[in-house]
């Protein structure tokens, strides 16, 4: 854009990140903004983001003529946990789980494919939701949750946050249960430990405080499973996943645990955890060019006003379209950030 000779270099405006793109910390917008295809929004959920990601600046920047757009491109986890020390209002945190968890709707049903943890996020919710509730079960036991558990945050993975690869993977390799891990099944509410199934039932029902999962049901189920351990043809998708996990070694030293039976008494106490829906990510967002130049209601350029990361859908409006991959919203933050920085370099010139 020109500008008369000698003025000085116009101010650019800059949206950008999570702090002030998204919408995950407020669930209003993302209860009016839910997927159709997704049904009814949750009645319940929990939140992974802190309160001042509320979309406040999505607000601002349409009415002062922006283009938003794929309000309905969401990425929100059904793996989450009432943290038990919170920092935001109901503050919650991400399970990154391997594929040994046997997964249950809320009626105490074994989840169908994509039903497996570490499997397809976006998929399991879409599960989830066909159920009528806003809630699921992993149902584990001790030896699972040792190895295979991480959770999402720096202050939930201490050895990460300093670097200390070696003692990461000695808290692994050991088989021990990590101090976050832990402090969860001592002080989590959504956890329930038992030493034997039915006491373990009547804890999760207890927890919900409906009597909606059968003893018998649960035990027939988990026992099925755990009957095709022995068996090297099965067809058991999950006992497949485990094993094609553990045929990669970075996998089998580190993230999934040896594929034995869930019920084995050695491998105890059995461990249930009601899994939330845990509000994440914002796909949609101000619509920009190449250059990260905010859109107006015309489709032409807002002069000074360039979007970035996550308040532009980490690129363009929603260049992830209605899925995401794990790992590639860093990127989508760093490469239009990069181009917003540029371009409004070059005006400001």
């Amino acid at each position: 854009m020109s500008r008369p000779p000698n003025s000085p270099p116009r101010a650019a405006a800059c949206c950008c990140s999570t702090r002030n793109g998204g919408i995950g910390g407020n669930q209003e917008p993302v209860r009016r903004n839910w997927p159709a295809r997704l049904g009814s929004p949750p009645s319940r959920m929990i939140t992974g983001v802190p309160a001042h990601v509320d979309g406040r600046m999505l607000a601002i920047s349409e009415a002062a003529g922006a283009r938003l757009v794929n309000r309905d491109r969401m990425w929100h986890y059904t793996e989450g946990m009432i943290n038990h020390s919170p920092i935001w209002p109901d503050h919650g945190i991400r399970v990154l789980a391997a594929p040994s968890s046997m997964w249950f709707d809320a009626n105490g049903r074994r989840l169908a494919n994509p039903g497996v943890p570490s499997y397809d996020t976006l998929g399991t919710l879409e599960l989830i939701m066909r159920t009528g509730h806003d809630y699921s079960w992993f149902v584990l036991n001790k030896r699972i949750i040792d190895k295979e558990f991480m959770l999402s945050g720096s202050e939930q993975n201490p050895e990460l946050t300093r670097k200390d690869l070696i003692g990461y993977l000695a808290s692994r390799l050991f088989n021990s249960t990590p101090p976050p891990v832990k402090a969860f099944m001592d002080r989590g509410p959504d956890f329930v430990i038992a030493s034997s199934l039915p006491t373990l039932v009547a804890g999760m029902n207890r927890l919900t405080g409906a009597n909606l999962i059968n003893a018998d049901d649960l035990h027939r189920q988990i026992a099925l499973r755990d009957s095709q351990v022995d068996n090297p043809f099965t067809k058991d998708t999950q006992i497949m996943g485990i094993r094609n996990s553990l045929a990669y070694s970075g996998d089998s030293l580190a993230r999934t645990v040896a594929l034995h039976k869930i019920l084995d008494s050695a491998a105890g106490p059995l461990i249930a955890i009601r899994m939330n829906i845990v509000t994440r990510k914002t796909l949609g967002g101000l619509q920009t060019d190449l250059s990260g130049r905010v859109l107006g209601a015309n489709g032409s350029p807002i002069p000074g006003l360039y979007a970035a990361g996550e308040v532009a859908g980490f690129g363009g409006g929603g260049v992830h379209g209605y899925r995401a991959s794990e790992g590639t919203f860093l990127g989508g933050c760093l490469f239009s950030g990069r181009q917003a920085g540029r371009s409004a370099a070059r005006e400001g010139a």
